[in-house]
């Protein structure tokens, strides 16, 4: 098999002798574990910090993500070898602070989504009203950034493809969303229960068959709320079964039929 760069993906990514290539319960165990045990104890996070696409596309978002490192080099597999797979959609991406991720994607579907966009939803202006029983971070957190000084940067990195989406989720999605059509990659990156729920469900009836949802914080130690909504609604609700846990936690949208 090989990827939009023409770089053969079976030299790329690990081979894993034994573990079965299918579908068991809606998620791909084997590119899973690809991903995540290739990352955690095998070469490939060594192998994607050589790799030019990689440091290009970061070097476009510059000191912009907060990402962990090893998330990053997660959304880099994603789009570079795994969404290529997929039926055309775009990338939307809830919680967006600086811009970094964004831009950081936007970069790489340039290069292996043609056609692709990535729209990046956020207050740009800090969080909204947490929920206090559930969620450590308050309302104002992430107040550092301007989205005009993101759009500058934007600009000057040339990204066509990278749309800026400034309000509340739930105000802007309703009129965003049918216009984009579908999306292959959900990539939530907000900390808390409301906002979680709100951007899982939103994408829901856009997100191709197969399609990615990547929650960002739902495994970090601050962010139990952004848990909570996982387990509530992605895993009890709806029975959807992770496909990595490592970096982050990364479901699959169910298949046609």
């Amino acid at each position: 098999m090989t990827a939009a760069s023409g770089i053969e993906v079976d030299n790329y990514l690990p081979a894993l002798a034994g573990v079965r290539d299918e579908l068991r319960g809606g998620r791909s165990v084997y590119e899973g574990y690809q991903r995540s045990w290739g990352l955690e104890f095998g070469d490939l996070k060594s192998r994607v910090l050589a790799d030019p696409d990689y440091q290009d596309a970061m070097s476009v978002a510059g000191s912009r993500s907060v990402l962990l490192l090893e998330r990053s080099i997660n959304l880099f597999l994603l789009v570079k070898f795994f969404l290529p797979r997929l039926p055309f959609g775009h990338i939307v991406e809830y919680g967006s602070f600086r811009g970094g991720s964004a831009m950081f994607m936007a970069a790489l579907a340039e290069r292996f989504l043609p056609g692709a966009n990535v729209y990046a939803l956020d207050t740009f202006a800090g969080m909204p009203e947490t929920d206090a029983a559930i969620d450590a971070h308050s309302a104002g957190d992430f107040a550092d950034t301007n989205i005009a000084e993101i759009q500058a940067a934007v600009d000057k990195a040339g990204l066509r493809n990278l749309h800026l989406v400034k309000g509340l989720f739930q105000d802007t999605a309703p009129a965003l969303l049918p216009g984009v059509g579908s999306i292959v990659l959900a990539h939530i990156d907000c900390d808390i229960y409301s906002a979680v729920k709100y951007s899982y469900d939103a994408s829901k009836p856009y997100m191709v068959p197969m399609g990615y949802y990547v929650f960002d914080d739902a495994t970090v130690s601050s962010c139990i709320g952004a848990t909570e909504a996982v387990e509530s609604f992605v895993i009890a609700r709806d029975g959807l079964l992770s496909e990595q846990i490592y970096p982050h936690f990364v479901f699959r949208h169910p298949p046609v039929g």
